[in-house]
């Protein structure tokens, strides 16, 4: 009998002992918080994934839950060079070695090579899916091409007009330089 897996449910323990595999086409609008991250609304995107796990012999000789976690998808930002919406893909490709606690993980964690997640019976994996493609967003996406003309200046003609409207402040002491006292004086006397 084949044993079924829920993904926002998932039980870690069988999951791995199982080698069982897991994947999906989900829509990328089933993200909330990757969403928030997107120029447009996305809603054909999708997010491909696919988790496997396995057990692998630990350093005491007993089994170690491990899960391989695959996701790709292609989304719009905004390109950071001509703000217009860029499609960005974003790809995991991901080892996680499951450990017993918190401690467990806070302890391992400077030493291990591979990211490290607490066992659970009931683990979400989309969870960890959305935080693994959050994580994949680059700093500053950019088009190769622009589809736009990209202005490189740092002002524009209204600006440029209302400086020169503006007096120049050393014309102003200039003239205040070369007023005389009204008494015939000399300054300073």
């Amino acid at each position: 009998m084949k044993r079924e897996f829920a993904p926002e449910r998932l039980n870690v323990p069988g999951f791995t002992a199982a080698a069982a595999t897991l994947e999906a086409a989900d829509p990328v609008p089933n993200y909330a918080r990757l969403v928030a991250e997107l120029a447009t609304p996305a809603t054909d995107a999708i997010v491909h994934w696919e988790a496997t796990g396995e057990e692998r012999p630990g350093a005491d000789g007993k089994p170690v839950a491990w899960m391989h976690l695959g996701a790709e998808a292609t989304v719009p930002l905004v390109c950071q060079r001509c703000l217009t919406p860029v499609d960005a893909e974003l790809f995991v490709d991901r080892w996680f070695r499951f450990v017993a606690d918190e401690a467990t993980a806070d302890a391992q964690d400077d030493e291990a090579d591979e990211d490290l997640l607490v066992l659970s019976r009931e683990f979400d994996l989309h969870t960890l899916i959305e935080d693994e493609l959050l994580m994949e967003i680059p700093a500053t996406p950019v088009h190769d091409v622009c589809p736009v003309p990209v202005q490189l200046s740092s002002s524009d003609e209204d600006f440029n007009e209302a400086e020169q409207a503006k007096p120049n402040p050393f014309a102003a002491l200039e003239a205040l330089r070369a007023r005389k006292p009204e008494d015939g004086s000399k300054e300073g006397e």
